[in-house]
């Protein structure tokens, strides 16, 4: 049975000194091929990483190793002092993008619920009705609170848009209330106002829970505001630094080994040029 205390979100203290996620040396191999290598990042408590580039880099890659789901090829990670082990309940996930049909009736809220009992779906739970039933609808109605859903959580999943969706699957990784969030490219898909708007949510969650947030992007400039550092995996290597530290000619260029030009418009936006072919990825980056 799942723990449904009623404590609120934790946020971390000025006391949590030591890294709540560490990877040292680490390396991932998939079908014979070294995807990244020799890669090193101290990730705090509370701290917004958005993990960025090109498509195949292995972005998705680094946020699984995380969380356990693929072993390392050399090298260690550790979630709270601890190995990264798949199903680890102080982190949040939210997959790549997965899309309700329009046939599909379960009500949002239940979608919400299934990240608490999501193991006992379909089967009856008694001494869970008795004693924590209203525990679990106070527990998930937070979580739609927090995304903004309330006004649409109880009709069909597959009635809503796509941002409206996305919204409860986030709702869905914050209901045990995690200490990480992780999003795998939550904004693909979406057209630009669902964009924003789901961004603006992602935002407001890092600012009112506290938790650290890990968010594989293409484009970072919608959650930029929100962002302290970015992860730049290319070429088997990452950068690692805060956006007008790692987006630049000479990093770039470093990891593609080839040159790479970072143009700045008077607006502020950045624009990478000269990535090969088989990488390329358009970034159009707002600096704070």
């Amino acid at each position: 049975m799942h723990d449904i205390s009623s404590s609120p979100l934790p946020v971390p203290t000025s006391t949590a000194l030591s890294p709540i996620i560490q990877v040292e040396e680490a390396a991932v191999m998939l079908g014979g091929r070294t995807i990244w290598q020799q890669v090193h990042l101290s990730v705090q408590p509370g701290e917004f990483l958005a993990i960025l580039g090109p498509n195949g880099a292995g972005k998705s890659t680094l946020l699984k190793a995380i969380l356990g789901l693929l072993p390392l090829a050399a090298g260690s990670i550790t979630v709270l002092g601890r190995p990264a082990q798949r199903g680890n309940t102080v982190i949040g996930y939210v997959p790549q993008r997965r899309h309700f049909e329009a046939d599909v009736r379960v009500r949002g809220r239940s979608i919400v619920r299934l990240g608490l009992d999501g193991a006992h779906w379909g089967l009856p739970l008694p001494l869970l009705q008795r004693r924590k039933a209203r525990e679990v609808a106070a527990r998930v109605q937070e979580a739609i609170e927090l995304v903004g859903a309330s006004a649409y959580a109880d009709r069909p999943i597959g009635e809503l848009s796509g941002g409206e969706q996305q919204r409860l699957l986030i709702a869905q990784a914050l209901v045990k209330r995690p200490r990480i969030l992780a999003l795998d490219e939550p904004l693909d898909s979406l057209d630009l106002r669902n964009q924003q708007g789901v961004a603006g949510v992602i935002r407001q969650i890092s600012r009112e829970t506290g938790a650290t947030v890990l968010l594989v992007a293409h484009d970072v400039n919608p959650i930029l505001s929100a962002v302290d550092r970015v992860v730049y995996v290319a070429h088997g290597q990452i950068a690692v630094g805060r956006p007008e530290e790692v987006i630049t000619t000479e990093t770039l260029s470093r990891l593609y080994n080839t040159p790479i030009e970072v143009l700045r418009a008077s607006d502020g936006r950045i624009v990478v040029v000269g990535q090969p072919e088989e990488e390329v990825s358009y970034h159009a980056h707002r600096l704070r």
